[in-house]
């Protein structure tokens, strides 16, 4: 398989794989928020059993770099991705058949969550490493910002769309109408992805045939080796794995933030919410629109480190007045400083996932999906850490101070300092090698050592 495709994909074509990513939203967003209420409040489950489903979900993303791997070897990336897509949404239709079978045989409800949650994870890593990885290779390089940003864009929309249509037919609530809905969603879901995604491929797979041109057959560790090796891959999977972490630790404890600091009620905590999905929409259509502008692409990171860092920098802004609102209280204009948090991460993850896209493409060599992987399997991991770091850190501290204000200001700086590291990570992933430039010269001593530029 070549590393690009011979006709770039259209708008219309990123528009469609667009829906696929919306499709799997829809998905995630039922298990990961409905079905996680109503264990808690409905069945009267441990909060930490639905977390931990969740979390078992992110773990088992770790296989992403095999997932993409498999791709790259086959040579097409949609049978990857119909795939996927129909293994999440047979599990999601499990995960809710567990859900409510919990109530009448917990350990056999259970038991049959934990199944589904693990193959949900499969089917999100499998279908969006491929997803990603097609994105990579046959997106234009200039389309490249603005297609990541409207591929997020729509998901998050399936977000909305989802949650608030399945909240409405939920109403009144039973068991047998959480079944109907949310399995009919996971139909729908998968039925609209596999018509999205038909025949986007068609014209490169059929270009590559013709030429008789094939990605040698590699060993899945020895690609993940090589992948390793590579010093802007390694130092990008370790930028993906520190910002992801900054990213996810204030996800869960901005609305408990709210209510215990702010003495705010569920319903104005859930506008707050709003107002900060309102800044990361705006943030990541600023990117799509502006992302072309300033800088270079050169090398596949090029002009999106400046959006990358900027970002960083600025959800480190944010994160600060958060940590002085803990401790100033009612009368902070916290909406804004919320508002500024969305906007700097929604740039952020937009620009980050433009400069994954422009990194495969440009040094993948045929292995983009197993680089996607590798950085999908960092952003998993690092977002089931971060989650529970938030929560956790917040526990640890409310006990240290019997007091909520100093335990979020505390936390909030902490995921600011992430947010700064993630800013100096990403100034690296295009510096010269130490190893490279230190190496002993093969010139004669008479003549003077230059360093050749990395």
């Amino acid at each position: 398989m070549t590393s690009s495709s011979p006709r770039p994909l259209s708008w219309f074509e990123i528009f469609r794989l667009g829906l696929v990513q919306a499709s799997f939203g829809a998905i995630v967003v039922l298990m990961t928020s409905t079905l996680n209420r109503v264990m808690i409040v409905e069945l009267a489950l441990l909060a930490m059993l639905p977390g931990a489903l969740v979390g078992l979900h992110y773990a088992v993303q770790i296989s992403r770099p095999r997932w993409g791997h498999g791709s790259d070897a086959g040579g097409r990336r949609t049978p990857w991705i119909i795939g996927g897509m129909a293994v999440l949404a047979i599990a999601g239709v499990l995960a809710v058949l567990a859900t409510a079978w919990t109530a009448t045989n917990p350990i056999a409800g259970i038991a049959l969550a934990v199944l589904a949650y693990g193959l949900i994870g499969g089917g999100v890593g499998a279908a969006g490493t491929s997803l990603l990885a097609l994105l990579a290779t046959d997106v234009a390089p200039e389309r490249r910002a603005p297609a990541s940003a409207l591929t997020w864009i729509m998901m998050i929309a399936g977000f909305v769309i989802t949650t608030a249509t399945v909240g409405n037919l939920l109403e009144p609530f039973t068991m047998r109408q959480l079944v109907i809905v949310c399995s009919s969603v996971c139909v729908i879901a998968f039925m609209i992805s596999v018509i999205a995604v038909w025949g986007v491929e068609r014209k490169r797979s059929e270009a590559v045939d013709a030429k008789g041109d094939a990605t040698p057959t590699t060993p899945f560790m020895e690609a993940l080796k090589d992948a390793w090796a590579d010093t802007r891959a390694r130092r990008f999977t370790i930028f993906v794995f520190v910002a992801m972490m900054a990213y996810s630790a204030s996800d869960l404890i901005l609305e408990p933030f709210a209510g215990l600091v702010f003495g705010l009620e569920v319903g104005p905590s859930t506008t707050l919410a709003s107002m900060q999905q309102s800044g990361v929409l705006l943030g990541m259509i600023a990117v799509a629109v502006l992302g072309n502008r300033f800088g270079s692409d050169e090398g596949g990171f090029g002009r999106r480190q400046t959006w990358v860092v900027g970002g960083c920098v600025g959800s480190t802004l944010a994160l600060i007045s958060l940590s002085v609102a803990s401790l100033v209280g009612p009368g902070f204009p916290l909406e804004i400083a919320v508002f500024a948090l969305g906007l700097a991460t929604g740039g952020f993850a937009v620009a980050a996932i433009g400069a994954m896209m422009g990194l495969a493409a440009a040094d993948g060599g045929g292995r983009e999906g197993v680089r996607i992987g590798l950085w999908g399997a960092a952003q998993a991991i690092a977002f089931g850490l971060g989650g529970f770091f938030g929560a956790a850190a917040i526990d640890v501290a409310r006990a240290i101070f019997a007091d909520a204000a100093p335990a979020f200001a505390i936390v909030f700086a902490i995921d600011a300092g992430l947010f700064l590291l993630a800013a100096h990570l990403a100034l690296r992933v295009d510096a010269p090698d130490r190893a490279a430039v230190s190496a002993p010269s093969t010139k004669p001593s008479s003549e003077p050592l230059v360093e050749s530029p990395s």
